[in-house]
């Protein structure tokens, strides 16, 4: 029957080769190398257990990816479950995004790596402290020592962001808190950190790149101190890194800087990948030195899933969608592609923090190529009024400015620095786009006569009260009005 419906001859005069070679949909020439597999990854394996030095375009790498990925169970068919643990070849690429961190952080072995994806940095945090307790109660035990009483501490700055504090309050760790100052440039003071030490301390918390400020807190500096307290007192005291924001900005902008696993101290590193990482939002990682840093009784052997896999994390079915986006930057920016972005960042940052952005010419003899030309630390600004406008226009608030820009679409926080610090109130971006609406509103709320007209104004640009069904009542938590929280 289908020979009825096709003319043979038409098919054959069809199929002879035309003068043209170009495809009648792409436009491009059929014969040429052009195609992804004739090019650079069709001869060469992609780095399993590091950065490529250069990327590939978006559109190869994603066909590398898929093609891979097809090989793989269908999601559809995937009957126990919906997360990523049945797919061997996205645990693959979820393996490979671990041992890439292990070689940019300079772990003893990216063949080797141990680590995980997690829910944000927020579960890797947790994961980091709870390694870190667990090797104390053990170390304790060995040496028949109470690990009741007094029960163990964990150190870090009062600045530090609150999944840090929730860790001490959900796993019963007593959480002390160094306070910060103008003199220690907003940052954990690691000679007062010691003051907090002793033979019952877990760890020391030290964050690279402060949710306040952006800087960065001087590992080497703490990881000095400690080494030199365990030579004296035989006490090892570990360091988590956290790294939640500047893990994809130091590695490509900063390489000379010491802060991770080359520092004997440091036995743990945790990152966003949804921040300079640049995937989807939730997914995070962590990384330890080396096997014998992650306890085995925290490792669990699965055996209903079809094959054996071991699972170290506190959440267990997560999406594999963030992890491959993970891998997909790594293959398509490459080491190059992310320090490109890493430099642009720090452009944009120190032309919004230059005093007087209009005279461009005092600043030609900067380098702008030159990573070491800039200030150590992530490419934010936090800026606030100065003492000479608040002295002409006292009446009107800081704060004002965050509520004007939302009513423009942008979101910048205004808060107050941590403890000792609470005077001080800061806006803080992390673009530079937004540098004419700030001066718009200001200007705007210059313009008004007095502090009632200004109220008015900003009442025209609020929002109206929206209904607060769900939501807990005021009052209801520990918090106060300034980003940082209260200890349990």
């Amino acid at each position: 029957m289908l020979s009825k419906h096709i003319n043979p001859d038409r098919l054959i005069s069809k199929s002879k080769d035309k003068k043209s070679n170009h495809h009648h949909l792409t436009g491009k020439d059929s014969d040429s190398t052009s195609h992804l597999y004739g090019a650079r990854y069709g001869i060469a394996s992609i780095p399993k257990f590091h950065i490529p030095s250069k990327g590939t375009s978006a559109e190869t790498t994603y066909q590398l990816i898929h093609d891979e990925l097809s090989l793989d169970g269908s999601t559809s068919l995937n009957n126990p479950s919906n997360d990523y643990h049945l797919s061997s070849l996205a645990e693959e690429i979820h393996t490979q995004c671990v041992s890439i961190l292990a070689d940019l952080w300079h772990a003893p072995s990216a063949h080797e790596a141990i680590g995980t994806a997690t829910t944000g940095s927020s579960e890797a945090i947790q994961l980091g402290g709870l390694t870190m307790k667990r090797h104390w109660q053990e170390h304790h035990k060995a040496e028949g020592k109470s690990i009741h009483e007094p029960g163990p501490n964990i150190v870090m700055g009062v600045n530090a962001q609150v999944t840090l504090k929730k860790f001490a309050c959900y796993f019963k760790v007593e959480c002390c808190l160094v306070p910060v100052s103008v003199k220690s440039k907003y940052r954990l003071d690691p000679k007062k950190a010691m003051e907090y030490v002793n033979e019952n301390t877990i760890g020391v918390y030290v964050i690279l790149g402060s949710t306040y400020t952006g800087h960065y807190k001087p590992v080497k500096e703490m990881s000095d101190l400690l080494d030199e307290y365990q030579q004296k007192t035989g006490i090892n005291i570990p360091i988590h890194v956290d790294r939640a924001s500047g893990a994809f900005v130091v590695p490509f902008a900063y390489p000379k800087l010491l802060w991770d696993f080359k520092l004997l101290q440091v036995v743990s590193i945790n990152t966003s990948g949804h921040k300079f990482g640049l995937a989807y939002v939730g997914v995070g990682w962590v990384v330890w030195h080396s096997k014998e840093y992650l306890p085995k009784d925290l490792i669990f052997e699965l055996h209903y899933l079809g094959s054996v896999e071991y699972s170290f994390s506190l959440n267990f079915s997560r999406p594999a969608a963030p992890i491959i986006t993970q891998y997909f930057n790594f293959i398509h920016l490459g080491f190059e592609g992310y320090r490109t972005v890493a430099k642009d960042d720090l452009k944009n940052a120190r032309l919004l923090s230059l005093k007087d952005i209009l005279q461009k010419n005092a600043h030609n003899d900067f380098n702008e190529e030159n990573m070491e030309n800039y200030e150590e630390g992530l490419p934010v600004v936090a800026f606030q009024f100065s003492d000479s406008f608040q002295g002409s226009y006292p009446d009107i608030q800081q704060k004002w400015i965050q509520i004007l820009l939302r009513t423009k679409g942008w979101i910048v926080p205004n808060y107050k620095l941590a403890p000792d610090l609470e005077q001080v109130q800061i806006l803080q971006v992390l673009v530079d786009h937004l540098l004419e609406d700030i001066v718009n509103v200001t200007q705007d709320l210059i313009k008004q006569e007095s502090p009632t007209n200004a109220l008015n104004l900003l009442g025209n640009h609020s929002h109206k009260n929206r209904d607060n069904g769900g939501k807990m009542d005021e009052g209801s938590a520990s918090g106060c009005s300034s980003m940082y929280t209260k200890p349990c």
